[in-house]
């Protein structure tokens, strides 16, 4: 499985300087676009470790974390055994869920891995109860850090990501959505750069950071009727 190997690697690369500043950066922007209230039902899908998952469980959601490696839900169990939440191994492309089962789904990181991302959007909004949010995060195709990947030549995690564009995530679902990126620094910048770089961008919208994130919500149907 691609991802069995990676689990404590992936771990430690946030535990770096800018790893650190790209975690906060990009769960800055998740919880604009998710906005947990306590008590809401969350699926997590592609949860991998629950680098994101103990921030939502913090936050008060009722999560369930869904993610193809065992390896990577082992370690996610560990970290996160005060908030006892459901783990569950599974395909995005086959959610292993009830129609409209939660109130909210989300997705970080893990479209990337995806060929047909818009059977595993469609798979999220099959289990999101109407009215309730999608959201999806993947790796921007228009960042330098995609321009990067595809240059070098090492084996790395990413070496076959399917890099995606702002609209290319908003195509993934016939709906309009709000899309934003961030992490618009360097990988190789010092970290007050990195700051600047980052504060610059969120002001001027610009488009090509690293992280892209899209949310909609699911129609509801009664509104409608």
């Amino acid at each position: 499985m691609l991802f069995d190997d990676w689990p404590e690697r992936y771990e430690q690369w946030f535990t770096t300087p800018i790893g650190k500043l790209v975690k906060e950066t990009e769960t800055e922007l998740i919880h604009q676009l998710l906005d947990i209230r306590s008590g809401e039902k969350l699926l997590d899908a592609g949860c991998g470790t629950g680098i994101f998952t103990l921030d939502f469980l913090r936050e008060g959601a009722d999560v369930v974390g869904l993610d193809i490696s065992r390896p990577m839900l082992n370690l996610a169990g560990t970290k996160l055994k005060d908030y006892s939440p459901s783990l569950v191994r599974g395909d995005m492309l086959c959610l292993p869920f009830k129609d409209n089962a939660f109130d909210k789904t989300i997705s970080v990181t893990a479209l990337e891995f995806i060929e047909d991302a818009t059977r595993a959007v469609n798979e999220l909004f099959r289990v999101t109860r109407p009215g309730g949010w999608v959201i999806v995060a993947t790796l921007n195709s228009l960042s330098p850090w995609a321009k990067r990947r595809k240059a070098r030549t090492r084996r790395h995690l990413l070496e076959n990501a399917f890099f995606r564009s702002p609209d290319e995530v908003l195509a993934c679902a016939n709906l309009t959505g709000t899309v934003k990126t961030c992490v618009h620094f360097l990988n190789d910048d010092n970290p007050e750069r990195a700051v600047q770089t980052e504060r610059a961008g969120k002001i001027q919208g610009w488009d090509t950071g690293a992280f892209v994130a899209a949310r909609w919500q699911k129609p509801n149907l009664s509104l409608r009727a």
